[in-house]
């Protein structure tokens, strides 16, 4: 049984996931980023004092029992003003737990209990951290939910505190045969893990096949105009040594209309501009097209890692 660690949040490492958990021979450990600081996460870590848990709701319904009643209902967004207005019900869930036991990490072992779910939901870390970016023209923007919103070319993100790994996703990653980063927002999901010393540390020093699934389109405000090797480069920037063997990339054609559409946003395909590199680089029709949206598709994902798996 092979061991596979995928590390990021939010809503691109539960694309992957939800395509993972369907391959029978293999332990999948998610390593989370706690560092959102937005919406409804956001109000619940300030008003309670408990890291982020927005991302770990996300890859935990992803990786709940598909019979699950309770999986689509942790997504369900009160509405209206009220106090309980803009809540998440798996946020709300989540944050119970943590107040009854006492802890963040079970309060998530508990909830993935009940949700049946395939593999385990690792926080990179249990502090209450805060996300730093420093921009090419010098400017500092505190907190996550800032970060795209400033427009400017980041330069790194950082931790102006000292921040603690958590013992478990240090193990998850010493453990793993694959390390898998992706798919998701660079600098908000990816690397506020890999930034985080022992983490680092671990991966670095991990003997792990390396695999980074890069997204379709860039992000405004994160990655406005980069390439494929500007997304490998910022990884291993931050991470001081090459962590990267394998990157998989879409070969869908992408039509005129749905370009157009994502242009107005400021956002661009993610292309590969060089001809040599010195780590792989797999093409495969990895996207899904829906009413112009340009998405990843699960199923497709999993065959893609069964290939990568296979040919070992």
């Amino acid at each position: 049984m092979k061991k596979v660690a995928v590390i990021g949040g939010g809503t691109g490492s539960s694309v992957i996931l939800q395509g993972f958990k369907e391959i029978d021979d293999i332990e999948l450990s998610a390593i989370v980023t706690v560092a959102d600081d937005g919406g409804s996460t956001g109000r619940l870590r300030k008003h309670y004092q408990i890291p982020a848990m927005g991302d770990i709701r996300n890859v935990m319904v992803s990786l709940a029992e598909n019979e699950s009643l309770l999986g689509p209902l942790m997504d369900y967004r009160f509405e209206g003003d009220s106090e309980i207005g803009g809540h998440n019900l798996g946020n709300l869930m989540l944050t119970a737990l943590t107040q009854t036991t006492g802890s963040f990490m079970e309060a998530i072992e508990k909830m993935s209990n009940v949700l049946k779910v395939r593999g385990k939901i690792l926080p990179s870390t249990t502090q209450i951290v805060t996300l730093m970016a420093m921009m090419e023209d010098g400017t500092i923007v505190r907190g996550e939910s800032n970060i795209p919103e400033m427009n400017h070319r980041i330069n790194h993100v950082f931790y102006q505190q000292k921040v603690t790994a958590s013992m478990q996703a240090i193990k998850a990653i010493t453990e793993a045969d694959y390390i898998v980063y992706g798919i998701g927002s660079l600098y908000t999901s990816i690397l506020p893990n890999i930034i985080i010393p022992e983490l680092k540390k671990a991966i670095i020093e991990s003997e792990a096949k390396k695999i980074y699934f890069c997204n379709a389109m860039s992000q405004p405000g994160e990655t406005t105009n980069y390439s494929l090797e500007e997304h490998v480069c910022a990884i291993n920037e931050h991470a001081q040594a090459n962590i990267v063997d394998v990157v998989v990339t879409y070969s869908d054609i992408l039509h005129t209309k749905t370009l157009n559409r994502y242009l107005e946003r400021n956002s661009v395909p993610i292309k590969i501009k060089e001809s040599s590199h010195d780590y792989q680089i797999i093409e495969s029709q990895l996207l899904t097209f829906n009413k112009g949206y340009i998405r990843h598709d699960s199923n497709r994902l999993k065959e893609v890692f069964l290939e990568i798996l296979e040919s070992e």
